[in-house]
């Protein structure tokens, strides 16, 4: 293994989930948090993660007992000295990060790697907040980390290519298939799924559908498991608030719907009723603005050169459950349909066609 003890920055959903992940696969990890009831919340659900897949005869109760083994507290950055590699998963803003991060640096040996767990911001911009940013990148895991196979590995503009490599080795040593990336707002998969959503908020606003509509001509039209209100409600809207308000610097079509923009950092549920039904015509406004939804931001990665066609199917599939991934079913659809859907959006919004779109039809090779 190349990095033979993990520090964990925050005990939440995702730095407990992710911790979950690394003691399964044998590497020791100290999960750190600013107080004892967050450490010991995260350590419990990574024991009930195991008891319950020794139940269900995933793992033998021996191997559950010694992945828990593997796991530590603490509610000091000191406890993270002796780590190979810190990964930090608390909030996601920037301010809060970097001064963690300069925090972070007195307890840091030379050798040690430092890794972001954000869903949007830019890996570039937050190494800078560290005393060597040749040994930071970004390590980006989906929920629930604990068994989502996908990892974006995010290579920063100082990032070392062979610290970066390395990275990518670990993840693939760990059971999950990485997605290496070049650094943007949103990386590869979320540079799409979120806009998708908000996308869906829009419709929402506007009046084209329900809730429940939206969700079913989701489901239909790129064959996800559960449409995008579902969705939101299972990670939280306020989640999906930060991440679309990340991805501003793109341009306007990426600006928050009202819908998520009035609610802001807030708790609450969208309420999906019983009857997904919607005329006809709806149906083809909803389905045409999430294809194009996706479809732009996707293009716009390919132009970018963010990540490859294959991978961002990969991720769709297996980290989003679409059933029908982008560039596949861009490749299906074909160029002058794509270019039709997309268009909705470039028109509106005042971007440009991206230039992958002539790839349309070969985008998978």
């Amino acid at each position: 293994m190349i990095f033979k003890t993990v520090g964990i920055i925050g005990a939440g959903t995702m730095g407990s989930g992710i911790a979950t992940s690394l003691g399964q696969q044998g590497v020791a990890v100290v999960l750190v948090d600013t107080s004892q009831a967050a450490v010991d919340r995260g350590l419990a659900a990574a024991k009930k993660f195991y008891d319950r897949a020794a139940e269900k005869g995933k793992m033998s109760t021996q191997d559950a007992d010694q992945a828990y083994g593997k796991l530590t507290g603490a509610t000091d950055l000191s406890a993270l000295t002796d780590c190979d590699l810190i990964i930090e998963a608390i909030f996601e803003e920037f301010n809060v990060k970097e001064d963690l991060f300069k925090r972070l640096n007195a307890h840091l040996k030379p050798t040690t790697v430092v890794a972001t767990n954000t869903s949007a911001l830019r890996v570039s911009e937050l190494a800078e907040t560290v005393e060597d940013p040749t040994r930071f990148l970004g390590l980006h895991y989906f929920n629930p980390a604990a068994i989502n196979p996908i990892v974006e590995v995010v290579k920063g503009e100082k990032t070392d290519d062979t610290l970066f490599q390395k990275c990518v080795t670990f993840i693939t040593e760990t059971a999950k298939k990485p997605i290496p990336c070049k650094d943007a707002y949103g990386f590869a998969i979320n540079r799409f799924f979120v806009p998708y959503g908000n996308e869906a908020l829009r419709l929402l606003d506007e009046g084209v559908g329900t809730t429940a509509q939206i969700d079913r001509v989701a489901q239909d039209c790129l064959g996800v498991a559960a449409g995008p209100f579902l969705v939101m409600n299972l990670v939280k809207p306020k989640i999906m608030f930060h991440a679309q308000r990340n991805l501003g610097p793109h341009g306007a079509f990426y600006a928050l719907a009202k819908g998520l923009a009035d609610r802001g950092d807030t708790d609450y549920e969208f309420e999906i009723g019983d009857d997904a039904t919607g005329s006809a015509e709806s149906d083809a406004i909803i389905a045409d603005r999430l294809r194009a939804a996706t479809f732009l931001p996707v293009l716009q990665s390919l132009d970018e050169d963010v990540a490859s066609p294959a991978d961002i199917d990969m991720g769709a599939g297996l980290a989003l459950r679409f059933g029908k991934a982008p560039c596949e079913l861009m490749d299906t659809l074909g160029k002058d349909e794509v270019t039709r859907i997309v268009s909705i959006v470039t028109e509106k919004y005042g971007h440009d066609l991206p230039e992958s779109i002539a790839k349309v039809g070969k985008l998978r090779g």
